[in-house]
Parts: C-alpha cells; sequence; structure tokens
C-alpha cells in the first residue's frame, strides 16, 4: 500500500470515528448570563466551569462566553434574558423568581427541608425534574440543577442575639421563604443581590444577612460588617444552583448536543457539592481564626419559633391548588419518604461520631 493510499485511509477512519459533535463545522456561540459578582466562589466559579464543560464535551461544537451579573443584565432578570432570547443560557437560583412564580423556591431550598443529596433524591428520582420543567416552560427555559453550595449559614448579624425578641425590627437581608419564615419573629425582609449586601452592612441599611455557606460568605467580606455568624442555616438546607437554557434553542439542538448540556450540568452540580463541603469547611476556620469572627448557634427560643413556623411557609403551595399543589405535594412527599432513613443514617450517625 503506498503512502498516500495509507494517509487517505487513516483519515477517513478518523473522520467516521470522530464524534458528530467534534466535526462541527460552525460552533454555535452562546451566551452565558449570571446572577452573580465574576469568580465568586461557590456559584460565580461554578458558571464559568459549566461553560468549560459544555464548550469541552461538546468538542467546540458550543462556545460559550460568561458575562457576570450587571454586565449584560442584573442579576435578578437572568430567567427573562435566557427566555426571551437576549442570552442562550444563565447561571442563577430559584429563589430569585419568587415574585413571577414563588413555587419556583422549592427548587431552591425550602426551610427545615430536604438537605443538597436528599434534594438531589427529588429531583432525579422523585419526580421533581418534570415538575420543575412544566414550571419553568411558561418562562421559555428548561432548567437543570448545576451546582450547590451545600447547606447554607444562618446569617451574619451586626449585633448578638440573645432571644427571640432581639430579632424584632431587624432589617434582614433574607429573600424568598427564609423571609417568609421570620416573618412572624417581626423582621423586615430585604432583597438584595450578593454584590450589594457587604455595602448594605456596611452602611446600616441592613442589620443582618444571610447568603450561602462559609466560603462564598467568605468571598463577599460579610465579616467585614457584621462579626457574629449564626448557624445552622434552617431556612436554607440546600443549596441549588440552577442553569437556565432558552428552552426554543435546546429543543431545536441535536440529541447529542441536548446529551452534553443535561451531563455537563450533572457533572457540575455533583463537583461543585463536592467542593462546597471542602471549602466550607476551610472557610469556617479561616472566618473564626483568622478574621475573628464570633461562631454562635441560634439560641432555643429562635429554634423552636422557626420550627414550628415551618408548616405555614408551605400551606399556601398546597392551597393554590394546580402545578403549584402538585410540586407541594412532590416535594413533602419526598421528605417524608427520606426522613426516616435520613435520621438513621447520618443523623445518629453524626451524633455517634461526635461522640455525644
Amino acid at each position: 500500500m503506498t503512502t498516500t493510499r495509507r494517509t487517505a485511509l487513516f483519515a477517513a477512519a478518523a473522520t467516521v470515528a470522530a464524534p458528530a459533535v467534534a466535526r462541527s463545522q460552525t460552533p454555535r456561540r452562546w451566551r452565558m448570563v449570571t446572577s452573580w459578582p465574576r469568580d465568586l466562589p461557590g456559584p460565580g466559579v461554578t458558571a464559568r466551569r459549566l461553560g468549560e464543560r459544555i464548550e469541552a464535551m461538546s468538542g467546540g461544537a458550543i462556545e460559550v462566553e460568561l458575562f457576570a451579573a450587571g454586565e449584560i443584565v442584573p442579576a435578578f432578570e437572568v430567567l427573562d434574558a435566557v427566555g426571551e432570547g437576549v442570552a442562550e443560557l444563565g447561571h442563577t437560583a430559584a429563589v430569585f423568581w419568587a415574585g413571577k412564580m414563588p413555587v419556583s423556591q422549592l427548587f431552591l431550598a425550602v426551610p427545615f427541608g430536604l438537605t443538597p443529596l436528599e434534594h438531589m433524591a427529588w429531583i432525579e428520582h422523585g419526580g421533581g425534574q418534570a415538575l420543575w420543567d412544566e414550571l419553568y416552560a411558561g418562562f421559555g427555559v428548561k432548567p437543570f440543577m448545576a451546582g450547590n453550595t451545600g447547606m447554607s449559614m444562618g446569617g451574619w448579624f451586626r449585633r448578638e442575639l440573645h432571644s427571640a425578641a432581639d430579632l424584632k425590627g431587624l432589617r434582614f437581608r433574607m429573600p424568598g421563604l427564609g423571609g417568609v419564615l421570620y416573618a412572624p419573629m417581626g423582621i423586615v425582609q430585604v432583597s438584595l443581590p450578593p454584590g450589594e449586601t457587604l455595602p448594605a452592612l456596611q452602611s446600616g441599611a441592613v442589620d443582618a444577612a444571610e447568603f450561602a455557606g462559609p466560603a462564598s460568605d467568605l468571598a463577599l467580606g460579610f465579616y467585614q460588617a457584621a462579626p457574629f455568624y449564626y448557624g445552622p442555616g434552617l431556612h436554607e438546607p440546600n443549596g441549588t444552583g440552577e442553569c437556565v437554557v432558552n428552552r426554543a434553542l435546546f429543543e431545536g439542538l441535536p440529541a447529542d448536543l441536548q446529551a452534553v448540556v443535561t451531563e455537563a450540568c450533572r457533572a457540575e452540580n455533583a463537583f461543585a457539592l463536592a467542593e462546597a463541603e471542602r471549602m466550607n469547611a476551610a472557610a469556617l476556620m479561616a472566618l473564626v481564626d483568622e478574621h475573628g469572627v464570633q461562631l454562635r448557634t441560634f439560641p432555643d427560643d429562635i429554634v423552636e419559633a422557626l420550627r414550628a413556623e415551618a408548616p405555614a411557609v408551605l400551606a399556601p403551595f398546597a392551597a393554590a391548588g394546580g402545578l403549584d399543589a402538585r410540586i407541594h405535594d412532590s416535594y413533602v412527599a419526598t421528605l417524608e419518604l427520606l426522613r426516616p432513613w435520613s435520621r438513621t443514617s447520618m443523623a445518629d450517625f453524626l451524633t455517634a461520631r461526635a461522640g455525644g
């Protein structure tokens, strides 16, 4: 066989063996808008990494350019921007759509609700994804779990809490269902994008603020204005970030590229959750040891009052009927199914490991 013929056969074989996505001659150029400051530890890094995953897994068939909050659209306008085609995809969180579709908040976190792994069990294996798709279809987007900051902390406070009475009148950056949970305690609920929260604490526009876990909170610098750090995050035991893709665009993709987007989100979701566990542990230590943060546990009367209020937070969704009620019922059924196992496995194990 001549060298020329051998070269031609090798080239032909390579063409046949290569995945279709790697042979694309005209890359799709997508813009990703986010609700986060660029490269914010946790969700900001996850957004960048997700774009890189999609590019790599598609063999360059999809190129993703990332835009941080405010660079194309404000943090709270990501959903509309993607649904209307201003951007092809976004990275954000369901809590920001409370004003448009209140039940969407169940796809981020519920007070005293599902933990990160339990939430994944609901979405992946308990019917949650189909309900999520149905809810977001009206806004022209397809949602995916895509990152998780882990269990949240309870929040940063400019002054120490001694009892539930200290919450009355407190201006608290606490969006979503967390604000509903705390409302009977007399707080003034304030919603702010993450990047605007530290200045509000510094100026006294808010007295307290929560966002996520220690890694993200450290990066945002909340310790500079509020020395008391309270846990646990009873209002937000899960930290799912979401990728939203323009629905018509996603449905028009060939099956292999749909799979690329789906599996890139799934991979980043698991990777980011594992990363969050390690980063939050290191960040909590740094906050206490290097920045003098005073770590506190909520007083018992606050915990008891919040636990008693938690069922009322979900009640309006059950009463609303329709899709809201179906999402509520599915979530609660998963919580009740998993509760005994989580108590027997994780809760009892952690108690035994601690020696208590």
